[in-house]
C-alpha cells in the first residue's frame, strides 16, 4: 500500500478549522489513548459480545475478493482489519487511525498494514480502494460530511462502503431502559473496569448528539453513494450502514 500514499491537500478544509490540531480532536485523541489498555475488553462487555458478530456482518457485506484493497478508517486495534483477514486472506487491509496508543495496541494482535492519519484528510490518492469500512469513528468526528467524501474520493469506481456506529434510538416502550444502560451503566463499568469513568461517559453523549440511522443514510447518499441500506441491532442503539461509489 505504501505506493498510494500521497501528500494530499484537503481543499475543503481551512487552516483554520485543522481538525488534525483542534482542540477538540486533541482531547478526544487523549481519551482513546487512556482507555486503550482496555478497549477491547469493554466492547466485549458493553455488548455482551455481540460486538464480534457485528464485526463479522460489517466484512460480510463488503463481499471481498481475493486481492482486494481495504480502508479500515478509525481502526482503533484492528478488529476490522484483522476480520477482514480471517475472512479473506488474500485481501490487502490498511488500518488508519489518529490513536498512536490504540495503533500500538493492535500491532500485538497480529501482523497488519497501519497508517497514522486524520479521517477528514486522507493520505491516499483517489480511487485506491476497493472498499473502506468504519467502526464507531463516525460520532466522534466533527464533520460527517468530510469524511464521507473523503471515503467516497478514495473508493474505486464500485467500491463498497460499511459503516458501524451508535444511532440514537427510536422512540418506544424501550427507551427509558436504553437510557439507562447507556448512560448509568455504561460509565458505571468504565470506571470499574478500565479506571476511565468519564471517558466512557463520553459514548452516550456523543450518540445523543449523533445523527439518527435515516439521517446518515442521507448524508451517504448526498455524497454519491447509491444501492444503500442500513439495519439496527442492540435494541435500535447500533446500525450498520453500506453502499457503494
Amino acid at each position: 500500500m505504501q505506493g498510494h500514499v500521497l501528500d494530499y491537500n484537503c481543499p475543503m478544509i481551512s487552516d483554520a478549522r485543522d481538525p488534525a490540531g483542534s482542540e477538540s480532536a486533541r482531547q478526544v485523541r487523549r481519551m482513546f489513548s487512556l482507555i486503550a489498555p482496555r478497549y477491547n475488553l469493554m466492547n466485549r462487555i458493553m455488548t455482551g459480545g455481540q460486538d464480534l458478530y457485528w464485526r463479522r456482518e460489517v466484512i460480510l457485506r463488503l463481499h471481498l475478493r481475493p486481492g482486494d484493497s481495504l480502508l479500515d478508517l478509525g481502526s482503533g486495534t484492528g478488529d476490522l482489519a484483522f476480520e477482514a483477514l480471517r475472512q479473506q486472506p488474500d485481501s490487502h487491509p490498511i488500518a488508519v487511525d489518529f490513536s498512536l496508543e490504540m495503533m500500538r495496541r493492535g500491532q500485538a494482535h497480529g501482523r497488519l498494514d497501519w497508517s497514522a492519519a486524520d479521517a477528514l484528510c486522507l493520505p491516499f490518492s483517489t480511487g485506491t480502494f476497493d472498499a473502506t469500512v468504519s467502526g464507531f469513528l463516525m460520532r466522534n468526528v466533527p464533520d460527517v460530511q468530510q469524511v464521507l467524501r473523503e471515503q467516497h474520493r478514495v473508493l474505486k469506481d464500485g467500491g463498497r462502503i460499511v459503516i458501524l456506529d451508535t444511532t440514537r434510538p427510536r422512540f418506544g416502550l424501550l427507551r427509558p431502559l436504553t437510557w439507562l444502560y447507556m448512560h448509568i451503566i455504561i460509565p458505571l463499568l468504565g470506571g470499574l473496569i478500565a479506571g476511565q469513568r468519564s471517558a466512557y461517559a463520553y459514548l452516550p453523549a456523543s450518540t445523543d448528539k449523533f445523527l439518527r440511522a435515516e439521517e446518515l443514510a442521507a448524508r451517504m447518499a448526498a455524497v454519491g453513494f447509491y444501492r444503500l441500506g442500513f439495519r439496527r441491532v442492540m435494541l435500535g442503539t447500533i446500525a450498520i450502514h453500506w453502499g457503494e461509489k
